[in-house]
């Protein structure tokens, strides 16, 4: 699967992380709440755990994308 993300051009990894931002992270969002509203009010520690936890599992596989696009375009 790296490869794939490899074989993209900057400008096309570029704007497929930001896609990614606007429509994964609010999707993130409401996936979170929703899983945590679910459950009895848990205590603040475990509710931190899980919000870290599913924003580990929501950003792990987009890291090949995301990585290298605060850099300057190495094409140019």
């Amino acid at each position: 699967m790296n490869d794939w993300f490899a074989s993209l051009s900057y400008k096309t990894r570029k704007r497929l992380a930001l896609l990614i931002l606007v429509l994964g992270l609010p999707a993130y969002i409401i996936v979170a709440v929703s899983v945590v509203s679910s459950l009895d009010r848990p205590s603040i520690l475990t509710e931190l755990a899980i919000y870290v936890g599913l924003g580990v599992l929501w950003a792990f596989p987009f890291r090949a994308i995301f990585r290298g696009i605060g850099q300057p375009d190495p094409d140019e």
